[in-house]
């Protein structure tokens, strides 16, 4: 996500300073005009804004909040744009504002494609002001961002729209295992979901994977499934979460199944076991 999202504000006119734990991945953007940078404090020392898109809050900390790190931040902003627990986001806040820097989070929804072609739907948790101050970078990601709140809020619905993708995606699958298992014409069963309120377009967009158990060529892979419905669980303080326990449990399957870098629909693998 991070190389095309990168691609588009160099695009905008905007000049970037890249780092990544895979030097490889950085030195691949190096002729679309991005620098390369040796360490994250490299990186920050050389930026106004610095965008995160990382694996989660344990590779934030050890990125942006190491004692190298924290000595640039001060007089700079944060924009904060993985997929972690609201109190998270706010911890990491805190942190941030404590070495003097600012800081707000956007987390996105989508995935490779429509990070090239700039249609993510951006969350946004910040104050008023910094969504005005940032709001053209903003742009760059997706058309139309939202201000869902203070810092906290776009995560939170981020991780509610994540914990439908799993739980849509796994019951879908024991839908099609069903169908699968009484030798039910798959596009008869389609076209009857199809016209039904229960349709989503993800059923669709997985079906052939489901169908062929060709998982590889993620755009979301299992193993990031699999966290963001266990912070999902672990942010559902005050409600009973287990229909999302029951879906990290399958991911979970999937993983121990080799197909923690596949497609996150591998989860059907789980529900459906070939015999």
């Amino acid at each position: 996500m991070g190389a095309p999202m990168a691609r588009r504000l160099q695009l905008a006119g905007y000049q970037v300073y890249g780092w990544n734990r895979s030097t490889d991945k950085v030195d691949a953007l190096v002729a679309d005009g991005i620098k390369p940078t040796t360490t994250p404090a490299s990186a920050i020392a050389e930026s106004q804004l610095i965008i995160l898109m990382l694996t989660d809050a344990a590779a934030i900390h050890a990125t942006l909040l190491s004692a190298e790190a924290t000595g640039h931040l001060a007089g700079r902003t944060v924009l904060q744009m993985s997929t972690i627990a609201p109190q998270e986001s706010k911890a990491i806040a805190h942190a941030v504002q404590a070495a003097g820097g600012d800081y707000l989070e956007a987390p996105v929804l989508g995935s490779i494609p429509e990070a090239k072609t700039g249609k993510l739907i951006v969350m946004v948790g910040a104050t008023p002001d910094q969504f005005d101050q940032w709001r053209a970078i903003l742009e760059c990601f997706g058309p139309d961002p939202q201000l869902m709140g203070p810092v906290g809020a776009g995560s939170g619905v981020k991780l509610a729209m994540n914990q439908l993708i799993g739980t849509l995606t796994t019951a879908f699958s024991m839908s099609l295992g069903l169908v699968q298992q009484e030798a039910i014409d798959i596009e008869k069963f389609m076209s009857i979901v199809r016209q039904s309120a229960l349709y989503a377009p993800t059923f669709d967009k997985k079906l052939e994977r489901m169908c062929d158990r060709n998982f590889a060529n993620p755009n979301f892979p299992t193993k990031h499934l699999l966290k963001d419905m266990k912070l999902f669980v672990q942010s559902a303080e005050t409600f009973n979460a287990d229909v999302a326990q029951s879906v990290a449990h399958m991911a979970k399957q999937a993983v121990e199944q080799g197909l923690a870098d596949q497609d996150y629909s591998a989860v059907f693998a789980a529900v459906n076991p070939e015999c």
